[in-house]
């Protein structure tokens, strides 16, 4: 039920009790209280405990409750709204207002649900008799379905497992403070169905002046995919649905917009909520300038030293990349440390400098270290040189080679004006286990 609605002529109700009783005895009556009620009992367990029950294939029946299968209740806040068309009979929520560290999308046989469940609704979900697994490449939640792994829960059954959660006289509605984030950190499976906000990034060159939908040759708007860049040449991809109601068209400016971080299959996908996620106000950007780029070709034509203080293995190529070749290592069969390091890289005449570089891990082991030195380096062992590790995602997902993940920017800033070497130390420590590690696509950025 819409717990609104519920509200309203629970209201309603109490009122014209109160006024039959004001005719008997006198005109004097006190407003009644308004009590809201939450459906479910507590959570039984985190947001992010639930996720990862989700299987790396197929999908996770969660039981019925019965005698030896406990409730399962967790909480989420509302990050979607189809007041304009886009989330079609979907609800993306996030498992804190603030700061979330996991999302998660249902689907509802239902349209309008924003009037049920505005961005920030608090609510509760009681997933026993539901699935939970992966559709199109991203963790979904929803019910058994003739047709589907995963389907919508009908619209009669939605109070059966999702409800808001009240605040003592209505539904608890949160201020939700998206989370601020590069076009190269949103590449991220962590943060899909998450709300972000990217800063200083502007429409491609070529997209400027169209409309934000495209139009089939009736004139009807279709699904389109729109594209947004920043300094670095980092681009991501807006995604509208044809039903998207706003007209908008792309502006000569830039600025912020705000979007739910989605996914389909492979491809990273973003979702506004209306045009108002897009506040592009300032100037045109001028790009960066790329002073490093490195494909790895080979491992010589921007001089890096590949240096094995320990095992068999070193640093080499593959023929496999984004797009191929890559740096490789894998240190199976010794124990091994060994060190891939560049040329020094002038950072002279910079305002800012930024570090980018792209990731593929398989197989478990000692996670990859990424480090810095302003040191002369002239060869040989490099551990005598001061190195400061630098705060740069690598890909975590060791299960398979499942594509390569961004970095995200890193910020050079304690640095500027001077020359730096950087580094991916490989270790591992037993010749029975060791990663397996691509690296491509090194850049390094400056801002004169």
């Amino acid at each position: 039920m819409n717990i609104k609605n519920f509200l309203k002529i629970s209201f309603g109700v109490a009122v014209l009790g109160a006024t039959q009783i004001a005719c008997i005895n006198d005109d004097k009556w006190d407003a009644p209280e308004i009590v809201c009620n939450n459906k479910f009992d507590a959570p039984t367990m985190t947001m992010a405990q639930f996720v990862a029950l989700s299987p790396a294939t197929g999908v996770y029946s969660v039981p019925a409750q019965d005698a030896t299968h406990p409730a399962v209740i967790f909480d989420g806040y509302v990050v979607s709204s189809d007041a304009n068309g886009n989330f079609y009979k979907t609800i993306a929520f996030q498992d804190k207002p603030e700061n979330p560290t996991v999302g998660l999308v249902v689907g509802i046989n239902k349209s309008l649900n924003y009037t049920d469940f505005p961005v920030g609704a608090h609510i509760r979900i009681k997933a026993n008799g539901m699935v939970i697994g992966k559709s199109a490449g991203v963790v979904t939640l929803g019910v058994t379905d003739p047709d589907f792994a995963i389907g919508r829960i009908p619209e009669s059954i939605i109070s059966r497992y999702v409800a808001g959660v009240c605040n003592g006289s209505g539904l608890d509605v949160a201020k939700i403070t998206p989370t601020e984030l590069s076009l190269a950190d949103i590449k991220n499976d962590k943060y899909i169905n998450t709300l972000v906000t990217v800063k200083n990034v502007q429409f491609i060159d070529a997209e400027v002046g169209q409309n934000l939908m495209n139009t089939d040759a009736s004139g009807t708007a279709v699904d389109t995919d729109r594209h947004i860049v920043d300094i670095y040449g980092t681009q991501a991809t807006i995604r509208t649905d044809g039903f998207f109601k706003p007209t908008y068209k792309i502006p000569n400016t830039s600025g912020d917009i705000t979007f739910v971080v989605s996914k389909f299959n492979s491809s990273f996908q973003n979702v506004i909520r209306g045009v108002n996620d897009i506040n592009f106000k300032n100037s045109r950007l001028t790009s960066a300038t790329v002073i490093f780029n490195e494909a790895f070709a080979n491992l010589t034509a921007n001089a890096w030293t590949a240096y094995s203080v320990s095992g068999t293995q070193t640093w080499g190529t593959t023929n496999f990349g984004n797009p191929a070749p890559s740096a490789y290592m894998s240190g199976l069969g010794s124990v091994n440390e060994d060190w891939l390091i560049s040329k020094p890289i002038s950072l002279a005449g910079a305002t800012a400098a930024k570090f980018y570089f792209e990731s593929d891990v398989r197989f478990p082991g000692n996670p990859l270290q990424v480090l810095i030195t302003t040191d002369n380096y002239a060869g040989g062992n490099p551990n005598g040189l001061n190195w400061v590790p630098l705060n740069a995602f690598v890909d975590t997902d060791v299960a398979t080679f499942g594509g390569f993940v961004p970095s995200g920017l890193v910020d050079l800033a304690p640095y500027l004006n001077q020359n730096v070497r950087i580094a991916f130390k490989y270790t591992n420590p037993s010749s029975s286990v060791a990663s397996a590690v691509e690296i491509d696509n090194v850049k390094v950025f400056k801002t004169p």
